[in-house]
C-alpha cells in the first residue's frame, strides 16, 4: 500500500474556488476513476492558511500510474478544471509525495 500525500497552494483569493471544485467535480471524477481519498485538509496552524492538503491511497505505483493518468485525461475533468479557472489558475503551487507506511505503522 502507498499513500500520496499532495499539498495545494492555492492562488490569494483562489482557496474556496478550489474547494468548490472538488465538491462539485474531483471528488465524483475520483471515485469514477477508482481514486481513493483518505483524507482532506487546510492548515489550521503553519506557514500558510491558503493550503489544500489530502492524501490518496493507491495499491502501488502501477495502479496510480493508470488511474491518475486516466482522471487527468477525462474530457469532464478538463472541462471543469478550464471552467474553474477561467479568471486565473488556481493554485501557485503543487507539492506531490509518494509513501510508503513502516512496519510499525497503524495503516500497514
Amino acid at each position: 500500500m502507498l499513500y500520496e500525500l499532495r499539498v495545494y497552494e492555492a492562488a490569494p483569493g483562489k482557496l474556496p474556488a478550489l474547494h468548490a471544485r472538488f465538491t462539485d467535480h474531483t471528488l465524483r471524477l475520483f471515485a469514477r476513476h477508482g481514486i481513493t481519498p483518505v483524507g482532506f485538509w487546510t492548515t489550521y496552524i503553519g506557514p500558510s492558511n491558503m493550503q489544500l492538503t489530502y492524501l490518496l491511497r493507491w495499491e502501488n505505483l502501477a495502479e496510480r500510474e493508470q488511474r491518475w493518468a486516466a482522471f487527468s485525461t477525462d474530457p469532464e475533468w478538463l472541462q471543469a478544471r478550464a471552467e474553474s479557472e477561467r479568471d486565473g489558475p488556481l493554485t501557485t503551487r503543487i507539492e506531490n509525495s509518494i509513501l510508503a507506511p513502516t512496519e510499525y505503522s497503524p495503516m500497514t
